[in-house]
């Protein structure tokens, strides 16, 4: 699990129902673009706004991408229960090479009971766990030492991590070098993660601009650090942009202004973004093409 991940849109048609074709020419754009892998049915993809047949029609989607072009899909699976979460993982496994799975949100339950959750996913299914961690999301911190203890059971392969800082937890748990992937959620941080020592990132932004992120991963890896700083602060502001309102708002607006997806629309509650950071964002995506 290193380089840049995709995290996918889940694109729809202007009558609402899933985009097959769409989503299909950007997942091959990412792909083509230089990114190790994708990510399907994660916030980025509006996976809880989707039914089951529509979850099922895009995991098959991205299957078929990644085979074709011999790189690894990550599905994402978790809910509030451990129970609900096994039987996603279930679910989804037979389509993914891994599952990214979140920390049960809401409930807040203890350390010991998001290791048991872990665990319990872990021996349901066959495929290899990247445990997601986002507390501004799910409203459950992990200390350094809880995520290493996590990162110590068989089936979890490494962690999206998304601390909204690099705070002195997120520093103990990139040193401790345990050989399982770190792989960076804040799309803002990836340059100074990756010099500290992170695989990879998954990056909803790299959705729109897939040369930049695996050029800055590329030029971090070989050492040419005026390129990766570069690259960086060309990006900084797109991601800005993009973050500026609910994602994937902007994104999916963005998206459709260079034809990559044919409609803009999220789903409720999801709302239309403002124009502004549409055109902010697509200002700051022009920046990075003179740099890759």
């Amino acid at each position: 699990m290193e380089g840049i991940f995709v995290p996918l849109v889940t694109p729809y048609t202007a009558s609402g129902e899933v985009d097959a074709a769409a989503l299909e020419k950007v997942a091959r754009r990412c792909l083509e673009g230089g990114a190790a892998g994708l990510v399907a049915l994660g916030t980025t993809g509006e996976a809880a706004l989707l039914d089951g047949a529509e979850r099922r029609t895009v995991l098959e989607v991205c299957r078929a991408v990644s085979i074709e072009h011999g790189t690894p899909l990550v599905a994402g699976a978790g809910a509030m229960g451990t129970a609900d979460t096994i039987a996603q993982a279930r679910e989804r496994a037979p389509l993914a090479d891994a599952l990214l799975v979140v920390v049960p949100y809401y409930v807040r339950p203890s350390d010991e009971g998001v290791l048991d959750h872990f665990a319990a996913v872990c021996a349901a299914v066959d495929v290899p766990v990247l445990a997601y961690d986002v507390p501004y999301r799910t409203g459950k911190r992990l200390t350094a030492e809880t995520a290493l203890r996590l990162l110590s059971l068989d089936r979890v392969a490494g962690m999206k991590l998304c601390p909204g800082a690099i705070d002195q937890d997120t520093l103990a748990l990139l040193a401790a070098r345990t050989g399982k992937a770190v792989l960076c959620g804040d799309d803002a941080y990836v340059h100074p993660m990756l010099h500290l020592g992170a695989a990879g990132a998954i990056a909803a932004s790299a959705c729109l601009a897939p040369e930049a992120f695996a050029g800055m991963a590329e030029a971090v890896r070989t050492g040419d650090t005026a390129r990766a700083l570069a690259l960086h602060n060309a990006l900084l502001p797109m991601v800005d942009a993009l973050f500026s309102e609910p994602s994937p708002a902007v994104l999916k607006a963005a998206l459709a202004e260079v034809g990559l997806i044919g409609d803009p629309s999220v789903r409720a509650p999801l709302h239309p973004p403002r124009p502004e950071p549409v055109t902010r964002a697509l200002s700051a995506l022009h920046a990075t093409r003179a740099l890759v």
